[in-house]
């Protein structure tokens, strides 16, 4: 179960695609859009990275940051932001501790299998760190613009 929305988001550090640290504290002051996907490179979670691409000089303007958590290696998150041009910070969770913090950690399905993994999540989390909003089961198509209109920007 997600973290719900009303209260502080919790705190953490993780590198970047450049293998810089990141806080979630960093940002304080700015709204920010912590989006949570399964795996770089793969059909969904392309389709949503690359949507907040084409969408991200609105962002930009209205100081919104975007901050993309996977439980992919720095390695992957370089090649894979390289790949499609992302303006837009990747963080490594490779031990899937911040995805267990945020409860979007749990229970998938494909192909017939069982396995855990990433449950596409994203909170918005307002200027002073409290989580505005939880998306769940997010369409990743459509996820950029339901964001832009929650916000405002579209």
């Amino acid at each position: 179960m997600p973290v719900p929305f009303g209260i502080s988001a919790p705190a953490f550090e993780l590198l970047d695609d450049t293998n810089t640290p990141r806080k979630l504290s960093d940002y304080r002051g700015k709204n920010v859009i912590l989006y949570f996907y399964p795996k770089d490179n793969t059909s969904g979670c392309t389709t949503e990275a690359c949507n907040f691409r084409d969408d991200y000089s609105a962002y930009e303007r209205a100081g919104v940051v975007i901050l993309g958590v996977s439980p992919d290696s720095v390695s992957s998150h370089t090649k894979f932001k390289t790949k499609y041009q992302l303006q837009f910070p990747l963080l490594a969770d490779e031990g899937h501790k911040v995805c267990d913090l945020y409860g979007v950690w749990g229970p998938k399905k494909f192909m017939g299998k069982s396995y855990e993994g990433v449950l596409r999540t994203t909170f918005l989390i307002d200027p002073d760190g409290i989580i505005k909003k939880v998306y769940e089961g997010v369409r990743p198509a459509e996820h950029s613009q339901e964001l832009l209109s929650e916000l405002g920007l579209a």
